[in-house]
Order: structure tokens, then C-alpha cells, then sequence
């Protein structure tokens, strides 16, 4: 490709590029590690990009009706990296740039929402970028009809490449979009032709053009490298009421040695070719060197959004203070101060009334009574409404013709809908919740992850929780996944013995700010174990004593979920022949393991026979509840499963497998000798 021809037909725009793409090779090089050429390849879209497009002051990264944008194709963080050291960004200093990859940098391997301010996403997942950036559009959508045009207007800007495209996740996510004409969302994609292993047809032959159109987007192909194309482009795209692909076709490593070819995907090192590179660029500082006129032409692009965000707060101003009060209290993830008072008293109508009822349904009744004072929550299903119960009646059906409805029907799209929910709660102002059956954890789980990596408090609502699914069978029985959510870092696995319980983990889902939440629910019916009324959040304890020994105690049981009330039963069982038995309810481990030691003592003091009760594997958390503080409990038994369900309805699965009051009772005995 003639450079040469590229640098004189427009040199200003070219030299800007430029700097990202030099910057780019020094701290790949620096760190030895890294991805150069998609930074390289995508540095003239970025550039038109945000000097005639974003709507970003350098200042205030966290401006409310900023325009989003999202690196997708996370691997090339040295392209936001670069642009935000170039337009002023108090955070990515000169030296952070130096640092990239290094111990203690800001500017990480993957851009990571958590260190950086402007980064509005944690991205490297491919597909998960493009993905979130439906919800981001979504929230948008929601908040401008909630608040109006003068407070809510602005774009999602999304880099994605071949490889996001080519994750499944993506076509959930494209469908979603399509389907909900998500006008204020625009896609470049990174059309460069190449992946690690080499060129994208070893793997692939769709046509993605096609793709997008299928799907319902406004699409257009253009040459990545002109910036008049690219600003036309952008332009067109803003007009379209439907969401926007432009497909970029770009060079990976432009002016590189390794230009187009899969070398040119990763690290870039050599000196030599590094050397060669910046003089096709017609670069010649130093490494790390922007020339000052360069510099100051970015820190002005950075430096414009000021007088848009001026202008919003003003408009912000003209708005009534009850919605502004609101508005504020969302994005700063404050609940209402009625939920408190709110939660307590559907406890107490419950302790009083006691119903039977599964907490798939109890959560629900939670949910009547929550949605309608927290306008900022989104609930959703991922087709499975009426088996979740998240929808309620105040809520309005979001769409294309009702942007003020509060319940989206995503589909079959379990990892697409938990992506998107990320999204919306990373774009702020929303708290969104969505439903599926908990064994498919399994496909939503690389977005649950990433939730909890990010420190966002999306709500999982995982309902059919166990053998309790009954006649559906193995495939349906998620016996292994109270594990896998109990083993990821930050994140709080709740599993409710009853509506009590449930209210209570929906009470402390809803106030988190930087966790994220499963609730694992029942599809059966569970007696209500909480029949005395406390004001206290006992599930913010994340275990509790609910029912205390009567005779001398020799027993610890403990359980959580549909087997508390097995627990209950077989300790009414043992305190007939005399074996005094406490029973502690837990509802959620990750709580309980961050009280003081002082209370985990109280709860359970060494000495007793303690026996764990739940209708799913064994897994590490049960071992340290089971086996005290040092490991040292030498009488400890679970109840449970030791491998995988079966098809039955749920009454005989619970005898089959032993999980029962009985099976609790023997199993004491023989611990007790």
C-alpha cells in the first residue's frame, strides 16, 4: 500500500494517526508483549472517530450523556491507551505508557473498566465487547424515554474484528440489536482478513455483510484508511434508525514488515522493522516521542467536549429536582430509601401468613413490590417468563414502540442477555436483572465472570435449581453449578430456603454497587421457614442460627435452599430420641466467610457433629463450613449429590438420592458412632 500517497492527501489527520500507531509499536516493544497490529490497522478510524464525532470530555470520563465508546477487539488496548494519553487523560500518563503490561500499571494487558475511568468496559473476551454494547445502547434507549433528549443523547461506539465476529456470542448480540433498531449503536468492524492462525478463510466464509443486513442493521463498506470515507460513514450512520455496521477494510500492522499476514496480529519487536515502520510513517521522534504540535492537537480534541458537557448540565439544571434526584441516586447505585422499609414488610406479611410457595415465585413477590419504587431496574428472560416469574405487572414490555418498558424478552440468548445486562449496568442509570434455568449458567457463564471481574452488581436470576427440576431430567438438573458460581471471585451466590430469604438476598442484591448477584431458586414449593419476623437482613449474614438445639447439642445441620426444611425435619426427628440439634440456615457462603471470626464461631462452634444438606455436589465451600475454620472437624458429612440427577418426578428424586430427613438422620448416627 502507498503510504506515501496516504501522508500527502492529508497530512494533519495523517500525522494524529500516526501517533497512535509510533506509540503503539514503543510500548509493545517495551513490554516485549502485546498486540500491535490492530491498533495500527484501526488508527485512522479512531482518529476521525474522536476528532469529529465522540462526544467526550477528557476531563469528565464519567459525563453521564458521554458518548460510549468500546474496544471489542480488547487484545488492541494500545489504541484507547494511546488516545487517551494523547488527548490529556489525567490517568494515562506518559509513564503509565512506558508501563503498559507491567506490575502495577494502569494501562493492563486488556483494558480493564475497573482501573480506568475512561474505559468503559473490560474487554479481551472477544465477542463481549460488541455483545455489552447492545445493553449500553439499550440503557440509552430506556433513559432518553424515561428523561428526555435534553438529558439522555448519545452514541455507543464499538471496535470489533474478525474474531468477536466469529464468537457465537456476537449473533445473539446482533439479532438483539437488529431487532430492537438500536439507532445510537454504530460497529466498525475491523475487516483486516486475518486471526492468529492466519487468514480468516482457514475457519470462516460468512459473509458478514450480508450477515448484518440479514439482522436488520444499516451497513457500509469503506476504506478504513480514509479518513473522508470513514467521516461520510459515520455521518450516514448517525442518520439510520437502525443499528450501524461499517465494515473497515484495513490493513492489520500498516507499513509494517508484518502487514497482513498473522504475524502482524501480536507483539511487534524487532527494532529494526519497528525502525522502518515509523520512517514509512514519516515519523521521526524518539520512542515515546509526540511532537508538540501533534500533542496539543489530540489534548484540543480532548479538550472539546467540555462546552457539550457545559451545555447538558444546564439543561440537566432545567429538569425538576425530583428527576434529577433520581437520576443521580441510579448512577451513583444508591437504592431508594424505601426498600428498606419495603422489604421488611412483605417479611413480616410473610412470617405471619406462611405460605408454601417455590421461591421462583417468591421471588416474583419480591419483585411487585420492588419494581414499582426502583424505576432503574430492567427485568427480562431469556424465554422462560413464566417459569422465571420476573416479569411483573408494572413493568411495560421494552421495544421499539415503548422505550419506557422495563421488560425485555431476549430470547433464546442466555450469554447475549447476560452480556447485555453487563452493559446496561456498566452504561449506569440501570439495575438490570434477567432469568433463565440455572443449569444454563453454563451459557451464560463467561458474561457472569465478567460481572464479577468488572465489580458490577447485574442480577442473575437463576430459577429450577436442583433434582427439584424433577422429570426433565439430567440435562435440566444443575447439580455442579452451585459450585462454579461459589468458586468465582466477587460474587454472591444466593440459594433462599424460603420467601423470607428470598426478599432479603433481592434486598442486598439491589444495594450491592461492585457485586454481582446469582439467585439460585426452587421450581417446587418450600414451606416458609421464618416464622418468627425479624427486621433484621439475617441473609446479610450469609448464615444463621434459625432453629436452636433443645436438648444438650450434638449436632450442627446445616443447608441451604429447598433442604433447610429437610434439615428442620430431620432435627425434629433427633431431638425426639434425645440428640440435640441445631440448624443453621445459609443462604449465601461468600457472606457468611466475611464476617468476623468472632460470629462464623457463634454460628458454629467446634464440638458438634456438623452435617451439610444440599441437593447438588459437594463442593469447597462446604468443606470449610464442614470442616471448621482449620480443617480440623474430625465428625463432618454431606448430604447431596455424588453425581448427576435423573428423570422422576422431584418427590421420589429427593428418596432416591437420599436427601431426605431420614438420610440426614442416618447419617448423624453414624457420625455420632
Amino acid at each position: 500500500m502507498d503510504l506515501t500517497a496516504l501522508r500527502s492527501e492529508n497530512p494533519d489527520h495523517w500525522n494524529k494517526a500516526a501517533a497512535i500507531r509510533a506509540l503503539t509499536l514503543d510500548a509493545v516493544a517495551g513490554a516485549n508483549s502485546g498486540h500491535s497490529g490492530m491498533p495500527i490497522g484501526m488508527a485512522d478510524v479512531a482518529t476521525v472517530l474522536f476528532e469529529k464525532h465522540m462526544k467526550f470530555d477528557v476531563s469528565a470520563p464519567k459525563w453521564a450523556d458521554r458518548d460510549r465508546f468500546i474496544l471489542s477487539a480488547g487484545h488492541g488496548s494500545m489504541l484507547i491507551y494511546s488516545l487517551l494519553y494523547l488527548m490529556g487523560d489525567a490517568q494515562v500518563t506518559l509513564e503509565q505508557i512506558k508501563n503498559f503490561r507491567q506490575s502495577g500499571a494502569l494501562t493492563a494487558g486488556h483494558p480493564e473498566n475497573f482501573l480506568l475511568d475512561a474505559v468503559e468496559v473490560t474487554t479481551g473476551p472477544l465477542g463481549q465487547g460488541i455483545s455489552n454494547a447492545v445493553g449500553f445502547a439499550m440503557a440509552e434507549e430506556s433513559l432518553r424515554a424515561q428523561y428526555g433528549k435534553k438529558v439522555v443523547d448519545h452514541y455507543t461506539y464499538v471496535i470489533a474484528g474478525d474474531g468477536c465476529l466469529m464468537e457465537g456470542v456476537s449473533q445473539e448480540a446482533i439479532g438483539l440489536a437488529g431487532r430492537h433498531q438500536l439507532g445510537k449503536l454504530v460497529v466498525f468492524w475491523d475487516n483486516n482478513n486475518i486471526t492468529i492462525d492466519g487468514t480468516v478463510d482457514l475457519s470462516d466464509r460468512t459473509n458478514q455483510v450480508q450477515r448484518f443486513k440479514a439482522s436488520g442493521w444499516h451497513v457500509q463498506e469503506i476504506d478504513g484508511h480514509n479518513p473522508a470515507e470513514i467521516d461520510a460513514a459515520i455521518e450516514a450512520a448517525k442518520k439510520t434508525k437502525k443499528p450501524s455496521m461499517i465494515a473497515c477494510k484495513t490493513h492489520i500492522a500498516l507499513g509494517h514488515a508484518a502487514q497482513d499476514t498473522s504475524k502482524g496480529h501480536g507483539a511487534l519487536t524487532d527494532a529494526d522493522q519497528l525502525k522502518a515502520a515509523k520512517e514509512a510513517y514519516g515519523w521521526t521522534g524518539g520512542a515515546y516521542e509526540v511532537p508538540a504540535e501533534i500533542k496539543s492537537q489530540w489534548e484540543a480534541i480532548g479538550q472539546r467536549g467540555a462546552t457539550a458537557r457545559a451545555e447538558w448540565e444546564a439543561r440537566f439544571a432545567e429538569i425538576s429536582k425530583q428527576k434529577q434526584d433520581r437520576f443521580n441516586r441510579a448512577f451513583a447505585l444508591e437504592a431508594p430509601k424505601k426498600l428498606s422499609a419495603t422489604v421488611k414488610a412483605l417479611k413480616k406479611q410473610i412470617s405471619e401468613t406462611k405460605p408454601k410457595v417455590a421461591t421462583r415465585k417468591a421471588s416474583e413477590m419480591a419483585l411487585e413490590v420492588i419494581n414499582p419504587i426502583m424505576p432503574e431496574t430492567i427485568g427480562g428472560s431469556a424465554d422462560l417468563t413464566g417459569s422465571n416469574n420476573t416479569k411483573t405487572g408494572d413493568l411495560g414490555v421494552f421495544d421499539t414502540d415503548n422505550r419506557k418498558g422495563r421488560y425485555v424478552y431476549w430470547g433464546i440468548r442466555e450469554h447475549g442477555m447476560a452480556a447485555a445486562m453487563n452493559g446496561m449496568a456498566l452504561h449506569g442509570g440501570i439495575r438490570p436483572y434477567g432469568g433463565t434455568f440455572f443449569c444454563f449458567t453454563d451459557y451464560a457463564r463467561p458474561a457472569m465472570r465478567l460481572a464479577a471481574l468488572s465489580k458490577i452488581p447485574t442480577v442473575f436470576v437463576m430459577t429450577h435449581d436442583s433434582i427439584g427440576v424433577g422429570e426433565d431430567g439430567p440435562t435440566h438438573q444443575p447439580v455442579e453449578h452451585l459450585a462454579i458460581c461459589r468458586a468465582t471471585p466477587n460474587t454472591y451466590t444466593f440459594r433462599p430456603a424460603d420467601a423470607v430469604e428470598t426478599a432479603e438476598a433481592w434486598e442486598i442484591a439491589l444495594t450491592a454497587k461492585e457485586t454481582p448477584s446469582v439467585i439460585a431458586l426452587t421450581r417446587q414449593g418450600l414451606p416458609t421457614v421464618r416464622t418468627e419476623h425479624k427486621l433484621a437482613n439475617l441473609t446479610e449474614k450469609g448464615a444463621y442460627v434459625l432453629a436452636e438445639a433443645e436438648s444438650k447439642r450434638q449436632v450442627i445441620l446445616m443447608a441451604s435452599g429447598s433442604e433447610v426444611s429437610v434439615a428442620m425435619a430431620a432435627k425434629d426427628i433427633l431431638e425426639g430420641q434425645g440428640i440435640g440439634t441445631r440448624v443453621v440456615s445459609v443462604p449465601c457462603m461468600e457472606l457468611f466467610h466475611a464476617q468476623d471470626e468472632a460470629y462464623r464461631r457463634k454460628v458454629l462452634p467446634a464440638g458438634p457433629v456438623r452435617v451439610a444438606i444440599e441437593a447438588a455436589v459437594r463442593d469447597g465451600g462446604w468443606d470449610r463450613l464442614l470442616l471448621g475454620e482449620r480443617g480440623q472437624e474430625k465428625k463432618a458429612g454431606f448430604v447431596g449429590m455424588q453425581g448427576f440427577g435423573a428423570s422422576a418426578p422431584a418427590g421420589e428424586l429427593f428418596e432416591k438420592f437420599g436427601i431426605t430427613a431420614e438420610g440426614t438422620v442416618a447419617k448423624v448416627k453414624e457420625l455420632l458412632g
